[in-house]
Protein backbone atom coordinates (compact mmCIF):
# COMPACT_ATOMS: atom_id res chain seq x y z
CA UNK A 1 0.00 0.00 0.00
CA UNK A 2 1.60 3.91 -1.00
CA UNK A 3 2.44 5.55 1.90
CA UNK A 4 1.02 8.81 0.41
CA UNK A 5 -2.50 10.13 1.53
CA UNK A 6 -5.23 8.76 -0.98
CA UNK A 7 -6.94 11.91 -0.11
CA UNK A 8 -4.32 13.26 -2.20
CA UNK A 9 -3.25 11.11 -4.83
CA UNK A 10 -7.02 10.28 -5.86
CA UNK A 11 -7.50 14.59 -5.52
CA UNK A 12 -9.43 15.20 -9.11
CA UNK A 13 -6.96 16.71 -11.57
CA UNK A 14 -9.27 18.47 -13.87
CA UNK A 15 -13.12 19.96 -13.29
CA UNK A 16 -14.39 16.60 -15.39
CA UNK A 17 -13.21 14.48 -12.70
CA UNK A 18 -14.87 15.74 -9.85
CA UNK A 19 -17.95 13.90 -7.81
CA UNK A 20 -20.81 15.31 -7.63
CA UNK A 21 -21.67 19.08 -7.25
CA UNK A 22 -22.89 18.96 -11.16
CA UNK A 23 -23.86 22.75 -10.70
CA UNK A 24 -21.09 24.22 -9.61
CA UNK A 25 -18.55 22.78 -12.52
CA UNK A 26 -20.75 23.87 -14.98
CA UNK A 27 -20.77 27.56 -13.86
CA UNK A 28 -16.81 26.75 -13.29
CA UNK A 29 -16.55 25.89 -17.10
CA UNK A 30 -18.39 28.78 -18.17
CA UNK A 31 -15.13 30.68 -16.69
CA UNK A 32 -12.74 28.31 -18.45
CA UNK A 33 -14.21 28.51 -21.33
CA UNK A 34 -14.71 32.66 -20.97
CA UNK A 35 -10.79 32.59 -19.97
CA UNK A 36 -11.62 34.83 -16.90
CA UNK A 37 -12.50 34.14 -13.66
CA UNK A 38 -14.47 36.73 -10.84
CA UNK A 39 -13.50 36.67 -7.31
CA UNK A 40 -15.05 33.67 -5.57
CA UNK A 41 -16.40 32.68 -2.47
CA UNK A 42 -16.74 28.72 -1.76
CA UNK A 43 -18.65 28.12 1.18
CA UNK A 44 -20.03 24.89 2.24
CA UNK A 45 -19.30 21.61 4.68
CA UNK A 46 -15.57 20.11 4.88
CA UNK A 47 -14.47 17.24 2.66
CA UNK A 48 -17.54 18.18 -0.34
CA UNK A 49 -14.76 19.39 -2.68
CA UNK A 50 -14.07 23.39 -2.25
CA UNK A 51 -10.31 23.24 -2.65
CA UNK A 52 -10.16 20.42 -5.21
CA UNK A 53 -12.60 23.10 -7.56
CA UNK A 54 -10.19 26.14 -6.75
CA UNK A 55 -7.40 23.66 -7.72
CA UNK A 56 -8.91 21.88 -10.53
CA UNK A 57 -10.24 24.97 -11.60
CA UNK A 58 -6.79 26.63 -12.32
CA UNK A 59 -5.16 23.60 -14.09
CA UNK A 60 -7.96 23.80 -16.66
CA UNK A 61 -7.19 27.40 -16.67
CA UNK A 62 -3.49 27.38 -17.04
CA UNK A 63 -2.51 24.13 -18.09
CA UNK A 64 -0.49 21.77 -16.67
CA UNK A 65 1.98 24.70 -15.28
CA UNK A 66 -0.73 26.14 -13.33
CA UNK A 67 1.04 26.12 -10.46
CA UNK A 68 3.39 29.02 -11.80
CA UNK A 69 -0.17 31.22 -11.43
CA UNK A 70 -1.13 30.38 -7.93
CA UNK A 71 -1.06 30.86 -4.47
CA UNK A 72 -2.50 29.05 -1.83
CA UNK A 73 -2.83 30.23 1.81
CA UNK A 74 -4.40 28.90 4.70
CA UNK A 75 -6.23 31.33 6.84
CA UNK A 76 -6.59 29.33 9.87
CA UNK A 77 -2.37 29.60 10.38
CA UNK A 78 -1.76 32.86 8.50
CA UNK A 79 -5.02 34.88 9.06
CA UNK A 80 -3.51 38.09 10.47
CA UNK A 81 -3.27 41.70 8.87
CA UNK A 82 0.15 41.52 8.25
CA UNK A 83 -0.76 38.49 6.32
CA UNK A 84 -2.52 40.32 3.92
CA UNK A 85 -0.54 43.54 3.84
CA UNK A 86 2.61 41.65 2.85
CA UNK A 87 2.46 38.05 1.72
CA UNK A 88 -0.89 38.90 -0.17
CA UNK A 89 -0.63 42.29 -1.43
CA UNK A 90 3.10 41.48 -3.05
CA UNK A 91 1.84 38.06 -4.79
CA UNK A 92 -1.26 40.51 -5.97
CA UNK A 93 0.38 43.55 -7.63
CA UNK A 94 2.84 41.56 -9.83
CA UNK A 95 1.53 40.64 -13.28
CA UNK A 96 1.02 36.69 -14.97
CA UNK A 97 3.16 36.30 -17.89
CA UNK A 98 0.88 34.16 -20.16
CA UNK A 99 -2.05 33.92 -22.39
CA UNK A 100 -4.58 34.52 -18.96
CA UNK A 101 -3.28 38.36 -17.76
CA UNK A 102 -4.25 37.00 -14.14
CA UNK A 103 -2.86 35.21 -11.03
CA UNK A 104 -5.26 33.57 -8.89
CA UNK A 105 -5.08 33.57 -5.24
CA UNK A 106 -6.75 30.71 -3.26
CA UNK A 107 -7.59 31.45 0.48
CA UNK A 108 -8.32 28.61 2.41
CA UNK A 109 -9.72 28.47 5.68
CA UNK A 110 -11.33 32.44 5.29
CA UNK A 111 -13.51 32.49 7.58
CA UNK A 112 -10.99 32.42 10.07
CA UNK A 113 -9.12 35.70 9.37
CA UNK A 114 -9.60 38.75 11.56
CA UNK A 115 -11.87 41.21 11.13
CA UNK A 116 -8.75 43.96 10.40
CA UNK A 117 -7.30 41.37 7.69
CA UNK A 118 -10.56 41.13 5.93
CA UNK A 119 -10.83 45.21 5.81
CA UNK A 120 -7.44 45.03 4.56
CA UNK A 121 -8.51 42.02 1.98
CA UNK A 122 -11.81 43.94 0.89
CA UNK A 123 -9.22 46.77 -0.31
CA UNK A 124 -6.70 44.43 -1.85
CA UNK A 125 -9.60 42.21 -4.14
CA UNK A 126 -10.50 45.60 -5.24
CA UNK A 127 -7.16 47.45 -5.98
CA UNK A 128 -6.00 44.60 -7.63
CA UNK A 129 -8.34 43.01 -10.08
CA UNK A 130 -6.68 43.22 -12.80
CA UNK A 131 -3.65 41.35 -11.91
CA UNK A 132 -4.57 38.63 -9.60
CA UNK A 133 -8.59 36.69 -9.21
CA UNK A 134 -9.42 35.83 -5.60
CA UNK A 135 -10.51 32.36 -4.43
CA UNK A 136 -11.90 32.33 -0.81
CA UNK A 137 -13.32 28.71 1.15
CA UNK A 138 -15.08 29.02 3.96
CA UNK A 139 -16.73 26.70 6.15
CA UNK A 140 -19.55 29.24 7.13
CA UNK A 141 -20.15 31.80 4.83
CA UNK A 142 -21.59 34.24 7.31
CA UNK A 143 -18.26 34.65 9.13
CA UNK A 144 -17.36 36.73 5.53
CA UNK A 145 -17.88 40.59 6.28
CA UNK A 146 -20.37 41.22 3.70
CA UNK A 147 -18.30 43.93 1.74
CA UNK A 148 -16.11 40.96 0.80
CA UNK A 149 -18.74 38.55 -0.10
CA UNK A 150 -20.74 41.27 -2.02
CA UNK A 151 -17.48 41.34 -4.58
CA UNK A 152 -17.38 37.53 -5.00
CA UNK A 153 -19.83 35.33 -7.21
CA UNK A 154 -21.48 32.71 -4.53
CA UNK A 155 -20.98 28.98 -5.14
CA UNK A 156 -22.76 27.04 -2.24
CA UNK A 157 -20.69 23.30 -1.90
CA UNK A 158 -23.32 20.56 -0.21
CA UNK A 159 -22.73 17.11 1.65
CA UNK A 160 -21.93 14.37 -0.76
CA UNK A 161 -24.70 11.70 -1.67
CA UNK A 162 -24.38 8.31 -0.71
CA UNK A 163 -24.09 6.62 -3.96
CA UNK A 164 -20.85 9.25 -5.15
CA UNK A 165 -19.32 8.54 -1.75
CA UNK A 166 -19.57 4.72 -2.07
CA UNK A 167 -18.61 4.69 -5.81
CA UNK A 168 -15.30 6.45 -4.82
CA UNK A 169 -14.44 4.54 -2.31
CA UNK A 170 -14.90 1.07 -4.63
CA UNK A 171 -12.72 2.92 -6.91
CA UNK A 172 -9.77 3.68 -5.20
CA UNK A 173 -10.02 -0.08 -3.32
CA UNK A 174 -9.91 -1.42 -6.81
CA UNK A 175 -6.97 0.83 -7.46
CA UNK A 176 -4.76 -0.38 -4.46
CA UNK A 177 -5.66 -3.69 -4.71
CA UNK A 178 -7.41 -3.73 -1.11
CA UNK A 179 -10.53 -6.41 -0.91
CA UNK A 180 -13.75 -3.82 0.43
CA UNK A 181 -16.74 -5.60 1.38
CA UNK A 182 -20.57 -4.20 0.95
CA UNK A 183 -20.88 -3.80 4.64
CA UNK A 184 -17.47 -2.08 5.05
CA UNK A 185 -18.76 0.11 2.33
CA UNK A 186 -21.84 1.13 4.01
CA UNK A 187 -19.85 1.66 7.52
CA UNK A 188 -17.78 4.00 6.13
CA UNK A 189 -20.19 5.83 4.07
CA UNK A 190 -22.08 6.11 7.72
CA UNK A 191 -19.56 7.46 9.46
CA UNK A 192 -18.52 9.98 6.99
CA UNK A 193 -21.92 12.07 7.19
CA UNK A 194 -21.35 13.34 3.51
CA UNK A 195 -17.56 13.87 3.57
CA UNK A 196 -15.38 12.40 1.05
CA UNK A 197 -12.06 13.30 2.63
CA UNK A 198 -12.88 11.74 6.15
CA UNK A 199 -14.29 8.56 4.36
CA UNK A 200 -11.33 8.24 1.88
CA UNK A 201 -8.99 8.68 4.97
CA UNK A 202 -11.20 6.22 7.16
CA UNK A 203 -10.41 3.59 3.76
CA UNK A 204 -7.02 4.03 4.19
CA UNK A 205 -6.55 3.92 8.07
CA UNK A 206 -8.62 0.51 7.46
CA UNK A 207 -6.67 -0.61 4.73
CA UNK A 208 -3.42 -0.46 6.46
CA UNK A 209 -4.35 -3.57 9.02
CA UNK A 210 -3.98 -5.68 5.68
CA UNK A 211 -7.27 -7.30 6.21
CA UNK A 212 -10.63 -7.45 4.42
CA UNK A 213 -12.65 -4.28 5.17
CA UNK A 214 -15.91 -4.66 6.40
CA UNK A 215 -17.99 -2.97 9.24
CA UNK A 216 -16.20 -5.04 12.18
CA UNK A 217 -13.11 -3.67 11.02
CA UNK A 218 -14.09 0.15 9.92
CA UNK A 219 -15.70 0.80 13.26
CA UNK A 220 -12.51 -0.29 15.34
CA UNK A 221 -10.27 1.80 13.42
CA UNK A 222 -12.22 5.17 13.84
CA UNK A 223 -13.09 4.15 17.57
CA UNK A 224 -17.23 3.97 16.96
CA UNK A 225 -19.30 0.99 17.85
CA UNK A 226 -21.37 -0.94 15.70
CA UNK A 227 -24.44 0.23 15.35
CA UNK A 228 -25.85 -3.13 15.61
CA UNK A 229 -24.03 -4.00 19.21
CA UNK A 230 -25.60 -0.54 20.31
CA UNK A 231 -29.02 -1.55 19.31
CA UNK A 232 -28.91 -4.47 21.42
CA UNK A 233 -27.56 -2.72 24.43
CA UNK A 234 -30.67 -0.25 24.39
CA UNK A 235 -33.22 -3.22 23.37
CA UNK A 236 -31.84 -5.56 26.40
CA UNK A 237 -32.04 -2.61 28.92
CA UNK A 238 -35.58 -1.69 27.72
CA UNK A 239 -36.60 -5.34 28.01
CA UNK A 240 -35.46 -5.04 31.68
CA UNK A 241 -31.93 -7.27 32.03
CA UNK A 242 -30.02 -4.33 32.75
CA UNK A 243 -27.10 -6.60 33.93
CA UNK A 244 -26.56 -8.11 30.69
CA UNK A 245 -26.74 -4.36 28.99
CA UNK A 246 -24.37 -3.33 30.92
CA UNK A 247 -22.49 -6.23 30.34
CA UNK A 248 -22.74 -5.44 26.90
CA UNK A 249 -22.17 -2.04 27.31
CA UNK A 250 -18.59 -2.98 29.00
CA UNK A 251 -18.09 -5.43 25.75
CA UNK A 252 -18.65 -2.33 23.34
CA UNK A 253 -15.66 -0.19 25.57
CA UNK A 254 -13.08 -2.99 25.25
CA UNK A 255 -14.18 -3.89 22.26
CA UNK A 256 -14.11 -0.53 20.27
CA UNK A 257 -12.64 1.50 22.86
CA UNK A 258 -15.07 4.45 21.71
CA UNK A 259 -15.25 7.38 24.45
CA UNK A 260 -18.19 8.03 26.69
CA UNK A 261 -19.34 11.28 24.73
CA UNK A 262 -19.00 9.45 21.20
CA UNK A 263 -21.58 6.58 22.86
CA UNK A 264 -23.98 8.76 24.00
CA UNK A 265 -24.38 10.29 20.89
CA UNK A 266 -24.98 6.99 19.10
CA UNK A 267 -27.62 6.13 21.58
CA UNK A 268 -29.25 8.94 21.17
CA UNK A 269 -29.24 8.51 16.93
CA UNK A 270 -30.32 5.02 18.31
CA UNK A 271 -33.05 5.85 19.91
CA UNK A 272 -34.83 7.74 17.08
CA UNK A 273 -35.51 4.53 15.16
CA UNK A 274 -36.79 2.59 17.93
CA UNK A 275 -40.62 1.61 17.62
CA UNK A 276 -41.64 3.33 20.40
CA UNK A 277 -44.50 6.15 21.10
CA UNK A 278 -43.05 9.66 20.37
CA UNK A 279 -44.09 10.92 23.92
CA UNK A 280 -40.86 8.57 24.92
CA UNK A 281 -38.52 9.49 22.72
CA UNK A 282 -39.13 12.75 23.70
CA UNK A 283 -37.98 11.71 27.04
CA UNK A 284 -35.18 9.40 26.15
CA UNK A 285 -34.05 12.48 24.15
CA UNK A 286 -34.02 14.80 27.19
CA UNK A 287 -32.43 12.13 29.71
CA UNK A 288 -29.63 11.77 26.73
CA UNK A 289 -29.20 15.39 26.81
CA UNK A 290 -28.62 15.00 30.32
CA UNK A 291 -26.26 12.62 30.69
CA UNK A 292 -24.53 14.43 28.06
CA UNK A 293 -23.87 17.65 29.71
CA UNK A 294 -22.30 15.58 33.10
CA UNK A 295 -20.09 13.95 30.87
CA UNK A 296 -18.45 17.25 29.19
CA UNK A 297 -18.35 18.27 32.47
CA UNK A 298 -16.02 15.69 33.62
CA UNK A 299 -18.13 12.95 35.17
CA UNK A 300 -17.40 9.26 34.84
CA UNK A 301 -18.07 7.67 31.61
CA UNK A 302 -18.89 4.13 33.21
CA UNK A 303 -20.95 5.59 36.33
CA UNK A 304 -22.93 7.63 33.76
CA UNK A 305 -23.73 5.53 30.79
CA UNK A 306 -24.69 2.75 33.41
CA UNK A 307 -27.44 5.28 35.08
CA UNK A 308 -28.25 5.97 31.15
CA UNK A 309 -29.32 2.04 31.42
CA UNK A 310 -30.49 1.70 34.87
CA UNK A 311 -33.11 4.84 33.37
CA UNK A 312 -33.76 3.09 29.75
CA UNK A 313 -34.15 -0.46 32.18
CA UNK A 314 -36.96 2.08 34.16
CA UNK A 315 -38.49 3.39 31.35
CA UNK A 316 -38.66 0.26 29.20
CA UNK A 317 -40.91 -1.10 32.41
CA UNK A 318 -43.36 1.74 32.69
CA UNK A 319 -43.57 1.50 28.57
CA UNK A 320 -44.40 -2.27 29.48
CA UNK A 321 -47.34 -1.31 32.13
CA UNK A 322 -48.84 1.31 29.69
CA UNK A 323 -48.17 4.52 31.17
Amino acid sequence: MSLMMWTEKYRPKTLDEMVNQEEIVSRLKSFVEARNVPHCLFAGPPGTGKTTAALCLAHDLYGKRYMDYIMELNASDERGINVIRETVKTFARTIAIGEIPFKILILDEADNMTADAQQALRRTMERYTETCRFILIANYSGRIIEPIQSRCAPFRFTYLSREDIAGRLKYIAEMENVELLESGVNAIVDICEGDLRKAINTLQAAAALGKSIDAEVVYSVVGRANPSDVREMIKTAMEGDFIKARDILREIIDKYGVAGTDLVRQIHSEIFRLDIPEKWKVKLASLIGEIDFRLTQGASDEVQLSALLARLTEYGYLMGKGE
